[in-house]
């Protein structure tokens, strides 16, 4: 079986912060179930970059305004021929549960955990590099040297303001996901173009290249036209460079 890797690249600012929380959310997962005291500082430091993103903007209203796009989408759906009503009602139901809980809440997703001193206190210090020692933040040194189960306690009170907002973007970028188009393509000497459909903005591209290939995809572009260069990873004497073979490999256009 010739197993693939995914390069996705976003074409819409919204959606590029949306997959770089799922990424972090991702992190967080693993480094919550962890026992080690890194394990733990990992985590703070997932959760402080999480903080950092959703302190950037509005997140809430971005997250609302998509889902609210793509409900608009899956009602016209409804009224096409060959659509499983059963499965539309149910994919209906979970975005408008999401859009009415985050209309719920209160201020700035996220803006509770800072309501914790501990928490506060290592946020102050985490722009300093290895600003996180035991001489800086003796509180914070005294918290990890403490029973897990009480630890456990503090990392879901401050996971816990993001569960909504993950749930969210998890629902839109598993329904972007769905909704692509693939075909299967050649890139020339390793480069390949390729002007988009105006009438029909895509969102994400999604490519798929077989690892036994040994190469790795840069990708860059806009919502007029993208182009893929299909690179030799570098070795410890040279920089990546463009392959000069042909590389066929899969194009998924995500439109919603």
């Amino acid at each position: 079986m010739n197993t693939q890797t995914i390069y996705e690249f976003p074409l819409n600012e919204r959606i590029r912060v949306f997959m770089r929380l799922e990424q972090l959310f991702l992190h967080l997962e693993h480094f919550l179930v962890g026992k080690s005291i890194f394990d733990k500082r990992a985590a703070i430091n997932v959760l402080l970059d999480i903080l950092t993103i959703c302190g950037r903007s509005d997140l809430k209203s971005e997250i609302i305004k998509e889902l609210e796009k793509h409900t608009k989408i899956l009602n016209q759906l409804s009224s096409k021929q060959h659509i499983d009503n059963h499965k539309l009602t149910a994919i209906l139901s979970d975005f408008n549960q999401a859009s009415k809980t985050l209309y719920q809440s209160n201020g700035k997703i996220g803006i509770k955990v800072m309501e914790s001193d501990l928490f506060q206190s290592i946020s102050q210090r985490s722009s300093i590099p290895g600003g996180s020692c035991s001489f800086d933040l003796p509180a914070f040194h005294y918290w990890l040297e403490q029973d897990p189960r009480e630890q456990q306690k503090d990392l879901q009170r401050w996971t816990q303001p993001f569960t909504e907002a993950r749930k969210a973007i998890n629902l839109i970028l598993s329904f972007i996901r769905q909704s692509g188009i693939s075909s299967e393509e050649l890139a020339e000497s390793g480069f390949f173009q390729l002007a988009l459909d105006k009438d029909q903005p895509v969102q994400l591209l999604r490519i798929g290249v077989a690892q036994s290939l040994h190469c790795f995809a840069e990708i860059s572009g806009g919502k007029h036209r993208f182009s893929i260069r299909f690179m030799n990873p570098s070795s410890d004497e040279n920089r990546p460079s463009q392959l000069c073979s042909d590389i066929p490999f899969t194009l998924t256009r995500c439109l919603f």
